[in-house]
């Protein structure tokens, strides 16, 4: 069993400090469940049931929060904790003795003699969420629990419409044409609707929209007698198989049974992605189960999908294309890294994959310069990873379009130069993964040949070359091997000349003719880490350790070195200030993979680089029980990396990361793990 998370009254002095931290629960659909550990909704993204009604991205804020009172004799206490609008509080964590999570969150209560413990699960290809409640009534008075479910049926981070009515029908509540189902063992009694209007701490410090209403229409009620237990079961369902009477013959003897098998059934599958993974060390356990939580079905394609990143992102191909060898190949979930691959390479277009996935009658966005050259890296580390030399055939004729398509010129200006090297973007065009644009500015330009989009090029032509000769029958109409290995030698050549700054001891950023040629910055560390790479050891130690100096932190690499005028220390406030900072200096989390597996390979997976190593990702400890629990996030800020930011789960994250703590436990060597340099 991997990590379970501990925490006790002193991360919850304030309410304040028992908002930090969160926990999050997905289904595999797009849906989620994610509250504070003191049960509140801290963002307008929060919800104790998030439903998904078409996967992955039609998602609705249903359940927002639950609100809890234990009634002692003639006293009441209020058990929930939640910031509302008018200044007001719920403080329940004041009678909050515990929170864990370890497969699914569990809070624990103590008021005069009457101990509550209450554990949640979310239903995995299901929008259906389980609550219990165990009450031990110590006391020598009757006590009751009354928990009050609040609504919003709105799209996710939308407010919902004030003039919305949540109408109650035992066992079903609706509004605005979407239905809840629920079963429970309590008294479940009709309410005059009721609104509550929240105060959202982690959204307005970043700009966003700062308060929230939801409704109630009904509360659900169980009286335990003195010197007694027992327990309160709801089960909430987006599917009319769990209404009362609807049940299918003798699968669901009660309520109870049915809300205890949610919570049952989430814990096995977790703990089978551990054994399946076969990852030994506790952090490592940990990140297989998290990374598990991005993976989901989607509609429109009839395949997986990675989702980016929660509560924000959807699925996007960059990022699927770089999480998917943590998520999908480090965990040993092949058959999951086939679908996915399967639906990109049906999508490929002109050479290019899809940057955003369509939705209804909406075409694919292919704004990306990175993915389809990623793409082909996840073919080639699925085969290594699983000998599938099958698939890589299937594979193979798209592959070969994309190297076409980018050697004679595609779409956004992306082409291969007389010098062998590839070029992209122009205009107001954003095509790598520093991709923001804010009206006319682009803060991180990057038009030219950027360092990383170079580095995948050549990784892409030597594994075309690779696959050549793997699959000869493939290419009796295409190049064959020796044509790859010289248009890889052409640009080997052309890179070391154009990118190689021997004065600052690292590389080009991009090659523009412009000052942010010079700006030192993480996206040479892909250089270095790919399996094909082009440079001689020794300037690829250079490179390492110039990175470790200048842009290192123990959360991520810094995106541009403080010493450059344009460094942002602080992400935050509004979209401008966010999205001017957000590539100029703020701390990601997900290039700190790239940068161990380069670290690990200058140093030949030696055993005292391997223990160097470990002792570094030490640190991961504190950002995975900071924030989301279990998570790693998107960013940090520049300065001081502190506090996680942006979303606070992020599928690259923890996908690169995962392929650390897998190269640790399972490499002898770089070559076994695919590293192969120009000179090897």
């Amino acid at each position: 069993m991997g990590i379970k998370w501990r925490y006790g009254k002193q991360d919850w002095k304030t309410l304040e400090r028992g908002q930090e931290n969160c926990y999050l629960m997905t289904n595999g659909l797009g849906g989620f469940s994610s509250l504070t550990v003191t049960g509140s909704a801290a963002r307008n993204d929060h919800a104790f049931l998030m439903a998904c009604t078409k996967a992955p991205n039609n998602r609705y804020n249903v359940i927002h929060r639950l609100a809890e009172k234990l009634n002692i004799g003639n006293e009441t206490y209020i058990l929930s904790s939640q910031e509302f609008a008018d200044g007001t509080r719920e403080e329940g964590y004041r009678y909050q003795t515990g929170f864990s999570y370890a497969d699914t969150p569990v809070w624990q209560y103590l008021v005069n003699g009457v101990e509550i413990a209450k554990e949640a699960a979310i239903k995995q290809k299901e929008n259906t969420a389980a609550v219990c409640y165990r009450i031990k009534n110590r006391s020598r008075s009757a006590v009751s629990l009354t928990v009050t479910p609040f609504y919003q049926f709105a799209p996710k981070g939308e407010e919902p419409a004030q003039e919305n009515r949540v109408m109650y029908t035992e066992g079903c509540v609706e509004s605005g044409g979407m239905k809840l189902y629920y079963m429970t063992d309590g008294c479940d009694t009709e309410l005059p609707e009721t609104e509550e209007i929240y105060y959202y701490a982690y959204d307005e410090c970043d700009g966003r929209r700062s308060t929230g209403r939801a409704k109630a229409c009904h509360r659900i009620t169980m009286t335990v007698e003195s010197g007694c237990e027992n327990i309160l079961s709801v089960v909430f369902s987006t599917e009319d198989k769990y209404v009362k009477g609807n049940n299918t013959a003798g699968q669901i003897k009660s309520v109870r049974d049915l809300a205890e098998s949610v919570i049952d059934e989430l814990k096995k599958t977790r703990r089978e992605l551990e054994v399946t993974a076969g990852l030994e060390d506790e952090t490592a356990r940990c990140l297989v189960k998290s990374a598990h939580q991005f993976v989901s079905r989607r509609e429109s394609t009839g395949g997986e999908t990675i989702l980016a990143g929660f509560p924000f992102f959807e699925d996007w191909g960059r990022d699927t294309m770089i999480a998917l060898p943590g998520i999908c190949l480090s965990t040993k979930r092949y058959e999951d890294a086939v679908s996915i691959l399967r639906t990109f390479a049906r999508y490929e277009k002109n050479g290019l994959m899809p940057n955003l996935f369509p939705e209804g009658k909406s075409e694919p966005m292919y704004n990306t310069v990175d993915a389809a050259l990623l793409f082909i890296n996840c073919v080639w580390l699925y085969y290594k990873a699983s000998g599938d030399l099958a698939f890589t055939g299937e594979m193979y004729p798209v592959m070969e379009r994309i190297i076409e398509y980018y050697m004679r010129g595609t779409d956004y200006d992306i082409r291969m130069d007389d010098d062998g090297l590839i070029t992209a973007g122009s205009g107001l065009d954003q095509v790598t993964w520093m991709d923001v644009r804010v009206g006319e500015i682009l803060p991180t330009p990057r038009h030219g040949k950027p360092v990383e989009i170079n580095a995948y090029w050549y990784n892409a032509l030597r594994i075309m070359g690779e696959c050549a000769r793997l699959l000869p029958d493939k290419c009796a109409d295409g190049k064959n091997a020796d044509e790859y290995d010289a248009a890889a030698e052409r640009t080997r050549r052309s890179f070391e000349e154009k990118f190689c700054m021997e004065e600052h001891h690292c590389l080009k950023d991009v090659v523009s003719g412009t000052k942010a040629d010079s700006q030192i910055r993480c996206n040479q560390i892909w250089a270095v880490s790919m399996p094909f790479t082009m440079l001689e050891p020794d300037k690829e130690r250079m490179i390492v350790d110039t990175v470790f100096e200048k842009l290192y932190t123990p959360y991520g690499l810094r995106t541009l070195e403080p010493a450059d005028p344009e460094f942002k220390p602080v992400y935050g406030g509004k979209v401008l200030d966010r999205d001017l900072a957000y590539h100029q200096g703020t701390v990601w989390v997900y290039p700190l993979g790239a940068y161990y597996l380069a670290y690990l390979k200058v140093n030949g997976y030696s055993e005292s680089a391997k223990t160097y190593v470990r002792s570094q990702l030490e640190a991961l400890y504190g950002a995975l029980r900071e924030g989301c629990i279990g998570q790693l996030p998107e960013i940090y800020d520049g300065a001081e990396p502190v506090m996680s930011k942006g979303c606070f789960a992020q599928a690259w994250s923890v996908g690169e990361l995962l392929r650390v703590y897998e190269a640790l436990e399972r490499t002898a060597g770089r070559k076994q793990y695919g590293f192969c340099s120009s000179i090897s």
